[in-house]
């Protein structure tokens, strides 16, 4: 023990001496052998903290405060070390501090316990957090162990919790911001939500509405106290507004009380003034306090709700009077009794801003709305009172308070406002309301009336006077339901009741207000109406003192009273006749109000009647705006359709097609069975370009007027547009047969003989492009005959002048058919109607007059171009007469002036080929014509690209500037003409600027690749640049897209075919190719019959079919009309052509066996041809004619038996052909027919020269084979047998050489080997070599033909069949012949008969047949 003492003062001493680590270790020294040894602990604890060991000194501090816990030095020393750690131990430091106090309660020392605590509240605020301050501050509060020690010496409860209540609020704050934050950001959150949650849970944990309550009862300063309970209601409403459903209703409780407490200490908070009067569920304002009214409005005179009020309380349908504190004064000092209300209009200013300031308010919308309704504004009412239900939605989510009676009656005003507003489009939503709230409420009467109204305007008066009965028995004093009532009954069919009950109100309505004075005319006229239908005879309703006198009573109460006008019109136009006065009334009543729909007709056919479709416009969509045109499904009140289709007819019109076809549709919804309607639907279908739409309408209207006896004379409108339609859509016949029924009905109306003339115009055109020329002709001559008709009541008509000329062109067009056109028949409907003088407009250029028209029919012409000729200038004359026709209209003289350009142009083209003659003296007048033409329309009207596209067509060869500037200035007006690119390509291409040609034909072949004479372009150009595969690849092309009536078409494609046919090898010829080239020829001919080079190209075709007749026939026709042609001109190229033509002639002669003329015609052609100087051949064409006539008529010569004369013709081809080697082979078979043995040696010698000049030429080694085998020479066979195995298996063998080689080496075979004795078998020899052709060509049937015949065996014979079917065009080139004799080997009835129908001339098919049947 003693030992201890010592260290303890040991350790003592050293403390003093600041010997702190001697001081520790006495300490340790003591407690080693006394633990609980309070001092020890104490000085290793301070020991320890001055060397800087915090942490074993608050241990050691620590268990000496367990030893003596009462004691005071070594809870000081904790304390120290924790204020000098910081914020650090803030939390441990109030612990220690709060022991301290408590020991100096123990202690009854209040100055070291408030010093205690003083330093803990210093230290706190200055190092510790908002939570560690608020925790340091509770020891301050009555809670605290040391208030009532403290209390005087420490700060009022009342202070500290306001600032404990500081700090909550921001805690709150801080942590639901985060809280926010972090959870928004999760998938599917909304923000709405989530702050809702985050308020929830917060707000459950909170202390703060105690903490504010502990102020109120702790504060002894009223304002602060006033604060509070401020804050106080304010957080219990925020909390009310985040609780779930189920949990509301204590606190809400709790938030009415609170601010109903306000409200009686008069306490000026808003929120608790306004949760007074907006949680007030009332069903009429009256139910409200008026005091509570009048005290907010003084309170918040600035509030929106406060404007509200104090304008609704001011208002005329206030329940209140009402006075403001300011008044009463006034009102006590001036000793008055009323004080002086708002106007209307500063009343509506301020309640309409105090509503916008009140956004959120469902009282001031609720009597907002009910405002609005009262001054008839309904739209704004509407919009109001759906603002109204939706905020009392969210407010009731927010409370848990239904509002019941509240929305009863916001939607009884929504309901009644939709009644009125844009009626009865609003009548289905606005009954829907009102069937809800009478489901709650039976007899509410706002609905009764609503309904009743509806009704009525839905002409359901029956069940109207039920509802309005019933709301007059709730309120019996009200006039206006009275009159309704009675007014309803009337129309229900007891007119005289009810007029006599209208009668009886009618004292009643007062004169004092506008709103009475509007009953009271309203009233009158009703009474007027049930006058004017009592009795309907003339007399009595002209009667001034009868219903006349009650519509004028009306107006002179209310002079804005539109129906009573209505009225007054309709007395004025039907029994007053006085159109004038009519016309104002109506005027006056659809001015007043857009729903009476009687004046607006009666003013909308007037305005019709004179053309004044923008007025009609404004008075037909006016009546669509009202909204009384639709009506309501199940109303009995009559729909009303005629709006819509004045509409229609106002925008066809103005050209608004698409417009007026939603316009009559519209109108057809409203009234399906109206035909007017429908007829104008198929008219824009129609004009907007929707023909088959326009056809279904107006057969659908045609079925509608057979059904319905209503519509007379006015069905022939309707088959006219349909027929119209028809005609549009190509079924010229239906169209036809149209019109024609029309005309049964109308014989002489004109618009209807126009269109069946322009009809049949259009389908002779359309004929020409379809390639029926001969139907053509004779549409054109029926609408030469129409116009007969159509000329002798209306001369003057522009387009009757116009289909006759291109009537007439028609046949310029089908130049084969051109003299059957009526000349005469055109001259006399000429000359009808004008001065002959008129028809010389332009005779100075074009040469045409009425001298030409005295001349038309008079004497028929004798030659083809003659009349080709006066046809053309009846074409010309009929455009003159139609400029004459069209003087009055600009833009049809344009027209006209175009069309007469045209006109003078085709003839220029027409007659540069018919009369060449002619054309080298006026090559040119026609086309100067055609250039003053087109100028002059451009002149009238200079925006039209199609008319610079005609001046450039025809200044192309005149003037090429000129020609350029107008295609280029036809492309800067429509860029998309792909004709006018093609005609600039082509005036590039004649000036030989190959690359510009090639662009604008290309921009024409991208704007429409349909369109020919761009590929045409291309093609010319492909020949330009010497690729003819291409160029026949475009014409091809151009000629299956375009139509027949393109000439050129037809002949580049012709002859660029068969240059490509002559040019190829012949095993790529079949027939195949040459039938489109022969059909483009033949209707060539047709359309132009004089044109020789193509009738003769037409011939070659016919020659390479085989169809030798008419090759004949066509050339004989070249060969006469070259011959004339030379004998009026005698020029060599006529002569040339004429050679030619013989030459070709008597080549198909020959073919034809008739070896006479072709020897005849060939010699000839010999005779024409015979001097080259003389010529106007070239030197290589004229070789080749001469070598092919040398050739007929060697062959011809060689058929009749003059073989001297034929070998002469041979030698003579020879010569011209410097020894061609087919020419050689034709000499030799000829030489060896003759049969001496010279001939024969002359033969031999000139085939083996030919074979050693031309190795490679099969014929002359097939012929000598041939001769071998004829001279029956071994060695020589051998030979030939031999060269011609090696010269088979060569390629590029047709099948004809093919044949030729197989049939000689058969022979030489069958020769060398030679048969049995007994006949009976064939030398295998010979089989070999069938088999060697087979093997080489198993495709083709004549090996397989040989193999069946020698064999006798079935399978070879029909494999023969078989190969021969897939060998003939266009599969190959086997002719009928061939696949007959297949047929016939099949050894069968049915390919036997075949075989006799392919080639019934052939002698197998019918051996095959006997033994067959045999």
């Amino acid at each position: 023990m003693s030992g201890s003492k010592a260290a303890l003062k040991a350790a003592k001493a050293a403390l003093d001496a600041q010997n702190y680590h001697e001081a520790v270790n006495q300490a340790h020294a003591v407690l080693a052998s006394d633990p609980k040894n309070y001092f020890a602990h104490l000085f290793l604890g301070r020991g320890l903290d001055r060397q800087g060991k915090t942490e074993d000194a608050i241990q050691a501090y620590e268990s000496a405060t367990a030893i003596k816990p009462n004691d005071d030095q070594a809870w000081l020393g904790l304390r120290m070390l924790y204020e000098a750690q910081g914020h650090r131990k803030v939390s441990e430091y109030t612990d220690v501090s709060i022991r301290l106090g408590e020991l100096y309660v123990e202690q009854d020392d209040k100055h070291r316990c408030q010093t205690t605590i003083d330093k803990l509240t210093s230290f706190a605020k200055e190092n510790g957090t908002r939570a560690q301050y608020k925790r340091a501050l509770e020891v301050l509060l009555p809670a605290s162990s040391l208030f009532d020690f403290l209390e005087g010496r420490i700060p009022h409860p009342s202070h500290t919790y306001q600032k404990i209540a500081d700090i909550v609020e921001i805690e709150e704050k801080e942590r639901i911001n985060k809280e926010i934050g972090e959870r928004r950001t999760r998938i599917g959150a909304r923000v709405g939500q989530v702050t809702v949650e985050v308020k929830r849970e917060v707000f459950m944990l909170s202390p703060l509405e105690n903490i504010y309550q502990q102020i109120i009862d702790w504060s002894e300063n009223d304002e602060t106290r006033r604060e509070y309970e401020e804050k106080l209601l304010g957080r219990a409403y925020e909390l009310l507004t985040v609780l779930p459903k189920e949990e509301k209703q204590n606190k809400r409780t709790e938030v009415v009380k609170q601010a109903h407490g306000m409200v009686i200490i008069k306490h000026p908070f808003q929120l608790a003034w306004q949760l007074e009067l907006e949680w007030k569920d009332f069903e009429k304002v009256s139910d409200l306090d008026a005091g509570i009214l009048r005290e907010f409005i003084d309170f918040f005179g600035n509030d929106g709700l406060a404007k509200v009020l104090k304008g609704y309380l001011s208002s005329e349908i206030s329940p209140f009077p009402y006075e403001t504190k300011e008044e009463k004064e006034i009102d006590e000092e001036k000793d008055e009794e009323t004080p002086t209300l708002l106007n209307a209009e500063d009343r509506l200013v301020m309640m309409t801003d105090g509503l916008q300031d009140a956004e959120n308010s469902a009282l001031a919308h609720r009597l907002m709305s009910e405002y609005y309704l009262y001054i008839e504004e309904y739209q704004t009412a509407v919009d109001t009172a759906r603002d109204g239900l939706k905020i009392l939605n969210v407010e009731s989510t927010k409370s848990g308070l239904l509002f019941q009676e509240d929305k009863d009656a916001v939607s009884g005003i929504l309901a009644t406002s939709l009644v009125h507003h844009q009626s009865p489009k609003n009548h289905p939503e606005a009954r829907s309301i009102f069937d809800k709230i009478l489901a709650r409420k039976p007899t509410y009467t706002p609905a009764l009336i609503g309904i009743g109204l509806m009704l009525e305007e839905e002409e359901e008066f029956a069940q109207a006077a039920d509802f309005l009965g019933r709301a007059l028995q709730r309120d019996p004093s009200n006039v206006r339901i009275a009159a309704e009532f009675a007014w309803c009954k009337a129309r229900a069919g007891d007119i005289e009741t009810g007029m006599i009950e209208l009668e009886k109100q009618l004292p009643q309505v007062k004169t004092d207000n506008p709103r009475s004075r509007d009953l009271r005319a309203l009233t009158l006229y009703r009474i007027g109406i049930c006058q004017w239908e009592l009795n309907t005879s003339k007399s009595a309703r002209k009667d001034r003192k009868g219903a006349y006198a009650q519509f004028l009573a009306a107006i002179k109460m209310n002079v804005n009273f539109a129906p009573a006008y209505t009225s007054l019109g309709l007395y004025y136009a039907d029994y007053a006749r006085d159109r004038k006065r009519a016309r104002q009334c109506f005027q006056k009543a659809f001015e007043l109000s857009s729903s009476e729909l009687i004046a607006a007709e009666r003013l909308a056919r007037s305005f019709a009647d004179q053309r004044d479709w923008d007025i009609v416009e404004i008075i037909a969509q006016r009546a669509i705006d009202s909204g009384k045109v639709r009506i309501s499904p199940g109303s009995r009140r009559k729909p009303v359709s005629w709006p819509y289709s004045a509409l229609g007819v106002v925008q066809m019109n103005k050209q608004e097609y698409s417009k007026s076809v939603a316009s009559f549709l519209a109108a057809l919804r409203i009234r399906p069975d109206d035909y007017n309607s429908y007829v104008g639907l198929g008219e824009s279908y129609h004009n907007s370009g929707r023909y088959n739409s326009a056809s279904k309408t107006f057969h659908y209207a045609e079925e509608l007027a057979e059904m319905s006896s209503t519509i007379g004379d006015e069905r022939w409108f309707t088959k006219y547009m349909l027929a119209n339609v028809n005609r549009e859509l190509g079924n010229y016949s239906e169209a036809i047969e149209g019109y024609n029924s029309v005309l049964k009905i109308r014989e002489k109306e004109f618009g209807v003989l126009i269109a069946l003339l322009q009809t049949y115009n259009e389908l002779s055109w359309r004929c020409i492009e379809l390639g029926f020329f001969g139907r053509a002709d004779e549409y054109a001559k029926q609408v030469i005959h129409i116009a007969t008709i159509v000329a002798a009541d209306r001369p003057d008509a522009f387009n009757l002048w116009k289909s006759l000329s291109d009537a007439c062109s028609v046949f310029t067009q089908v130049q084969s058919r051109v003299e059957d056109v009526p000349l005469e028949e055109v001259r006399k409907l000429l000359e009808s109607g004008m001065a002959p003088d008129e028809y010389d407009t332009l005779v100075d250029i074009d040469g045409v007059g009425h001298e030409q028209l005295k001349e038309l029919g008079q004497m028929y012409a004798q030659t083809h171009s003659a009349w080709l000729t006066e046809c053309l200038h009846a074409a010309i004359l009929a455009q003159k007469r139609a400029i004459y026709a069209c003087s009055h209209d600009t833009h049809a003289q344009a027209v006209a002036w175009y069309n007469l350009g045209w006109t003078e142009y085709r003839t220029h083209t027409s007659l540069e080929i018919a009369v060449q003659s002619e054309v080298d003296k006026h090559s040119t007048r026609y086309l100067k014509a055609a250039m003053r033409c087109f100028k002059r329309a451009i002149e009238l009207e200079a925006g039209n690209a199609e008319f610079w596209n005609a001046l450039g067509v025809v200044t192309s060869p005149l003037n090429p500037k000129v020609a350029q500037h107008s295609f280029v200035r036809g492309l800067h007006l429509n860029e998309r003409s792909a004709r006018t690119w093609t005609n600039l390509g082509t005036l590039y291409l004649l000036q030989n600027d190959l690359e510009l040609a090639h662009t604008a034909f290309a921009r024409a072949q991208s704007t429409d690749p349909d369109y020919g004479h761009a590929w045409l372009g291309e093609g010319l150009l492909a020949l330009l640049w010497d690729d003819s595969k291409e160029g026949l690849s475009h014409f091809t092309h151009a000629f299956e897209i375009s139509d027949s009536a393109s000439l050129i078409a037809k002949r580049q494609y012709t002859t660029s075919a068969f240059d490509n046919i002559i040019s190829a090898p012949i095993e790529h010829n079949n027939i195949t190719s040459l039938i489109q080239p022969l059909f483009a020829l033949q209707q060539l001919e047709v359309q132009s019959p004089i044109d020789l080079p193509y009738k003769h190209l037409a011939a070659l075709y016919f020659e390479r079919v085989g169809h030798y007749t008419a090759a004949i026939h066509a050339l004989s026709s070249v060969c006469s009309t070259a011959e004339m042609e030379y004998e009026d001109t005698e020029s060599l190229e006529a002569l040339a052509h004429y050679s030619q033509a013989k030459a070709d002639l008597g080549r198909n002669q020959l073919a034809a066996r008739d070896f006479g003329s072709a020897a005849e015609n060939a010699e000839t052609a010999l005779a024409l041809s015979s001097e080259a100087d003389s010529s106007a051949l070239a030197p290589e064409g004229l070789r080749k004619l001469r070598l092919s006539a040398h050739l007929t008529a060697g062959l011809a010569n060689h058929y009749n038996g003059n073989t001297d004369q034929a070998i002469q013709m041979f030698r003579s081809a020879l010569e011209e052909s410097h020894s061609a080697p087919d020419v050689v082979c034709a000499l030799a078979e000829v030489l060896w027919a003759k049969g001496g043995e010279n001939e024969k040696n002359v033969a031999r010698e000139q085939l083996f020269d030919c074979v050693e000049k031309n190795p490679e030429n099969v014929g002359s080694r097939v012929l000598l084979g041939a001769i071998a085998a004829l001279d029956e020479d071994e060695d020589v066979m051998e030979a030939a047998k031999e060269d011609l195995q090696g010269i088979r298996t060569l390629d590029g063998l047709d099948t004809k050489q093919q044949r030729r080689i197989e049939e000689v080496l058969e022979a030489i075979s069958l020769m060398i080997s030679g048969t049995d004795t007994a006949g009976d078998s064939i030398n295998e020899e010979v089989r070999g070599e069938i088999a060697t052709s087979i093997m080489l060509s198993p495709s083709q049937p004549h090996g397989w033909s040989e193999l069946a015949a020698v064999s006798g065996d079935s399978y070879p014979a029909q494999m023969a069949l078989m190969t021969a079917v897939r060998a003939v065009p266009p599969y190959g080139p086997l002719g009928s012949e061939d696949l007959a004799k297949a047929y016939a080997g099949a050894r069968t009835i049915g390919d036997a008969q075949r075989g006799i129908m392919l080639s019934a001339w052939m002698q197998h098919p019918w051996e095959a047949f006997a033994s067959v049947l045999a």
